[in-house]
């Protein structure tokens, strides 16, 4: 039997990223929750009567008034608690707990606040709770100027924009994708915990990086120069530096692509450089007759270029979970490349009369031991 989980603050940033892994797994049955739950009781009570586990990431993060945050997040756990206790639901329920719940604001107390809530919640035999205290959370779609300070560095750098650090220091962090496999494995009974009380427990989540600002934003900065300005792909070997570069690629505007090789010409022919890289990776090339469609998959960790040499394509990202889709077409008589970015549904067709020659290069070569492809229309 599918584990039922459900997630509050769905559409959020972290939501976003739990609820589309969580796609991928086929022994679990997502139930689909819509922030207006929290403001049609029967809803919110329908909702947690589906569930076998809720994770409960809804809440205010930021806002001019502290009060306003207190208490819009109190309330929300104060929801959540009733509904269950009238529908006698008894989930398993994951709640986003913050390291500022150790400090002085109104943000960490409103945490502290609703965690109490949940323990003696689970104390009387409702359910069970499981905190995760949270560092620092970075990865792509966050939201500038609210959700990290990587989100609000990405977006200026990449928009021209000129970041300004007001306090250097260092900076406990972990990638989203890490933060979404401890949710996973927390709803699945396969972290180890600490016990806080009768069916309560909390897992304190140690950052996988510390860094400086100032080193974090010079490393958007050379992506800057040397990846937006140049095309070289950077040295992908450290985890974060991958991690943060996959973040940054998702925060280039969409009119970036596609980008015009310089193709040098003489009596013999022409010469085209088609990526210079400072990491490993695995070049291809693929020849595809008229109105043949490749691809419509999507990659979670890899960098990948598509070049067309020859032909007419017509090349289509969408990003998980919306509609939207961007066009690019490429000819060869002028080469070109676009760079898929993660989480975007990929696909190149032939919309010419002839063959399409396109070269890719990807920075991890193929390893059918550790797929990172998962298929999906754009």
């Amino acid at each position: 039997m599918k584990k039922r989980i459900g997630i509050t603050g769905q559409a959020g940033f972290v939501g976003n990223h739990l609820y589309t892994t969580l796609t991928l797994d086929d022994t679990i049955e997502l139930i689909p929750f819509d922030r207006s739950c929290f403001t049609n009781t029967n809803a919110l009570e329908n909702f947690v009567a589906q569930c076998d586990v809720i994770v409960h990431l809804a809440a205010m993060n930021r806002h001019e008034d502290a009060n306003v945050i207190y208490e819009t997040n109190v309330a929300l756990v104060t929801q959540l608690i009733s509904a269950c206790k009238k529908q006698l639901a008894t989930p398993h329920i994951i709640f986003s707990s913050s390291t500022q719940e150790a400090k002085d604001n109104l943000y960490g107390k409103s945490k502290k606040e609703g965690k109490e809530k949940f323990t003696e919640w689970a104390a009387e035999g409702n359910g069970k709770f499981t905190s995760l205290i949270i560092p620092n959370v970075f990865g792509p779609f966050g939201k500038p100027n609210y959700n990290s300070v990587i989100a609000t560095f990405c977006h200026k750098v990449a928009h021209d924009e000129r970041p300004s650090i007001i306090n250097d220091g260092e900076v406990g962090l972990i990638y989203i994708n890490e933060l979404v496999q401890m949710f996973i494995q927390t709803a699945k009974n396969r972290i180890s915990s600490t016990t806080t009380g009768k069916n309560s427990y909390e897992v304190n989540i140690v950052p996988t990086y510390k860094k400086k600002v100032s080193e974090i934003l010079n490393l958007l900065q050379v992506y800057k120069e040397e990846y937006m300005g140049k095309g070289i792909f950077p040295n992908l070997e450290d985890s974060f530096e991958k991690a943060l570069f996959n973040t940054f690629r998702c925060y280039i505007p969409v009119d970036h692509y596609p980008v015009k090789y310089t193709k040098h010409t003489d009596p013999r022919g022409s010469f085209v450089e088609i990526a210079r890289t400072q990491t490993s990776g695995q070049f291809s090339f693929s020849t595809t007759v008229p109105d043949i469609t490749r691809g419509n998959h999507f990659h979670t960790r890899k960098a990948e270029r598509f070049a067309v040499i020859s032909g007419k394509a017509l090349i289509q990202l969408r990003k998980i979970g919306t509609d939207e889709v961007i066009n690019y077409e490429l000819n060869g008589d002028e080469p070109a490349y676009v760079d898929m970015p993660i989480w975007h549904t990929h696909n190149i067709k032939n919309i010419g009369k002839e063959d399409l020659i396109t070269l890719f290069w990807i920075n991890e070569p193929y390893n059918p031991e550790d797929p990172d492809t998962f298929f999906e229309d754009v």
